[in-house]
């Protein structure tokens, strides 16, 4: 899970926050780390993505106010009005999932999983997303996709039956930089939250991605409900994925 006490240092187009504290999701780790082994993919002409991935393409939606107005419905009442930066200070960035006319229909990082609302097209700067992930609980695997199309597929840890990783179409909110060693050097925030745990370690229970020094618990049900990676994959995807890109769980 993620705590909310950070401080952010921006680098590129991306937030880092160099003060996380990342709490619940692994047990003690083990000092040494190795990477897990990547399956890698050659997608053929014509081949299609399966039935769980999001769509070939996506778009994000990230503020450009000190806030962000979320209405029920187009031309309808404000529900809810969203900080920008983000308490953690990365840039409020959100996944679209329709649009209509001057509005946007845009996934929140909020509970119940899968909440959406509308925002004015205009409040926001939108921009094409090519890649998405895909994990799988039950194989504890993550699949990275460009335009669909399977690239690789990294050996991921996830949660035990206690605490299970929760299912669902989700983003990507936020990318963090760990002080905690255990956590490994990067952790994205997602938008999904533990169906579980209503708090944990002084967070509303929100599901990272993130690194890990137990190398052990790779390719194992072994959190409470993040997703782990060994440093050396999550380093390859902090490298690559905005925030906004679609990520979904099974």
């Amino acid at each position: 899970m993620l705590s909310r006490t950070t401080a952010s240092v921006s680098v590129g187009a991306v937030a880092l926050l160099s003060s996380l504290l990342l709490a619940g999701c692994s047990p003690a780790a083990t000092p040494d780390a190795a990477p897990s082994a990547i399956a890698e993919t050659q997608p053929t002409a014509g081949s299609t993505p399966a039935a769980s991935t999001p769509a070939t393409t996506a778009t994000s939606a990230t503020a450009t106010g000190a806030t962000l107005d979320v209405y029920g419905e187009p031309g309808g009442s404000v529900t809810a009005t969203l900080r920008n930066p983000q308490e953690s200070g990365a840039p409020l960035t959100l996944l679209v999932a329709a649009t209509q006319g001057d509005w946007l229909q845009v996934h929140l990082a909020q509970r119940p999983n899968g909440s959406t609302g509308w925002v004015k097209a205009d409040a926001v700067v939108q921009h094409s997303l090519e890649y998405s992930l895909d994990a799988s609980t039950e194989d504890n695997t993550l699949t990275l996709l460009k335009n669909g199309h399977p690239v690789k597929t990294f050996r991921a840890a996830t949660g035990t039956g206690g605490t299970p990783t929760p299912h669902g179409a989700f983003f990507l909110t936020e990318l963090l930089q760990p002080t905690n060693e255990g956590y490994g050097p990067y952790a994205f925030g997602l938008s999904a939250f533990s169906d579980v745990l209503s708090s944990f370690g002084g967070g509303p229970g929100q599901i990272g991605l993130h690194g890990t020094d137990d190398a052990d618990s790779i390719g194992r049900s072994a959190s409470h409900g993040c997703i782990r990676l060994s440093n050396t994959d999550i380093t390859e995807l902090a490298s690559l994925l905005p925030l906004g890109t679609p990520v979904t769980i099974r």
